[in-house]
């Protein structure tokens, strides 16, 4: 019965995790509670998993910044689902969000522009998940990144 309640516990209105042998799923509807809460369940799953603090806040960056963008680009609600996963030699990283013609671009600000209030999310990407892709998916697309390990471990 415990595990029952161990899953029962994050299926609430807009928030639904679903545990995977190395990370989890969840698929929700976008709120500053639900990103909050994802981006604390990315950070307690890989911390469980032995991920090293710096790889868990650098998974947590790109997962906030892929769901930020989400709702840059479809609105506040938006379903996504965003998956996390312990992979050798990084995290995985996935955002499926359900518009599919709307790719990332590039907005020219630099990196070290303090003024700027917006358009380095893909720089952040590229720093942090230097090879991010993007496909089409069955919910539109899916931006796929893997987050080196900076702690050596292997999974």
């Amino acid at each position: 019965m415990r595990a029952m309640a161990d899953v029962t516990a994050f299926r609430t209105p807009g928030f639904y995790r679903r545990a995977r042998p190395r990370g989890f799923a969840v698929h929700l509807n976008v709120t500053e509670e639900h990103l909050r809460r994802v981006r604390e369940l990315t950070v307690r799953t890989l911390i469980r998993f032995g991920v090293g603090d710096e790889t868990a806040e650098a998974a947590r960056l790109v997962v906030s910044e892929l769901v930020g963008n989400a709702v840059r680009v479809c609105g506040d609600f938006v379903p996504v689902v965003v998956e996390v996963d312990v992979m050798p030699p990084g995290v995985v990283v996935n955002v499926h969000d359900p518009e599919p013609l709307r790719m990332p671009s590039r907005k020219g600000a630099a990196p070290d522009d303090g003024e700027a209030e917006s358009g380095r999310g893909l720089i952040l990407l590229d720093l942090l998940a230097p090879e991010w892709r993007v496909f089409w998916s069955p919910i539109g697309k899916m931006i796929c990144c893997r987050v080196p390990r900076c702690d050596g471990g292997h999974g």
